[in-house]
């Protein structure tokens, strides 16, 4: 079974997050969607954006005054740069609230269901047998990333993920589930059901990673230094 990928279905979809019901027999374990404020903040930077244009403006008003003029010289030296400014932000953070809006992640028995794209709906199924290893990465307040590596041929093209993809992973895109509460929850969920999809066992993390908050597959990844950039290792089970 390969990855599966659907077009613009959200507005007709007859189960949230899902391009036709569930079958018989597959359990819905667990849905979530990306928290808009840690997408504003980390993916689209709307933060160092603020600081950034706060920086510009204060340059920008304090030459007139510098060279003797009123208060008043400066704002209106102010009179189209802030605005612009104060349109840019809007529209960073515009695009960080319909990324979170649009996007729902849907974790089956079987399979992960990515339901992502702000113009163009895509869904894109991935089988549990087609995963090769995940990783977290742990964010603020439980939040954090799901890193999805995915087995043989299959793959699914950067652009069509992002931002829902592993930044800079361009030749093999890794899909990621972003910033989604408990993080360490849902990534226990995934552990279980990818053992379960083939009759696995639940093997101990590999002994030769070495990034911190690493747990045995199965159990909860605890919280790592929010300041880590490597994922931590959920599993990494031999080739088949």
């Amino acid at each position: 079974m390969s990855i599966q990928s659907h077009g613009h279905e959200h507005e007709m979809e007859p189960q949230y997050g899902l391009p036709e019901r569930l079958p018989a027999g597959e359990q819905l374990l667990w849905q979530g969607s990306p928290d808009f404020k840690a997408v504003a903040l980390r993916i689209f930077h709307v933060r160092k954006a603020a600081i950034y244009f706060a920086v510009l403006m204060a340059l920008r008003a304090g030459l007139p005054l510098a060279d003797g003029g009123s208060l008043t010289e400066a704002l209106v030296s102010l009179a189209w740069p802030l605005p612009l400014a104060l349109t840019a932000l809007a529209s960073l953070l515009a695009l960080a609230w319909m990324t979170a809006k649009t996007a729902v992640y849907t974790l089956t028995d079987k399979r992960i269901v990515m339901r992502i794209g702000i113009v163009l709906t895509l869904t894109f199924n991935i089988p549990l047998r087609s995963i090769r290893s995940a990783s977290v990465r742990q964010a603020e307040q439980g939040r954090g990333d799901i890193v999805i590596e995915l087995s043989g041929p299959d793959h699914i093209a950067f652009l069509h993920l992002w931002p829902h993809v592993r930044p800079w992973r361009l030749a093999r895109p890794e899909p990621m589930l972003r910033l989604i509460d408990d993080a360490a929850g849902v990534a226990a969920l995934l552990s279980q059901a990818w053992a379960a999809s083939a009759d696995r066992s639940l093997p101990a993390a590999a002994a030769s990673l070495s990034d911190p908050g690493q747990a045995p597959l199965g159990k909860p990844t605890p919280a790592v230094d929010t300041a880590a950039s490597r994922p931590s290792a959920l599993w990494q089970p031999s080739p088949t």
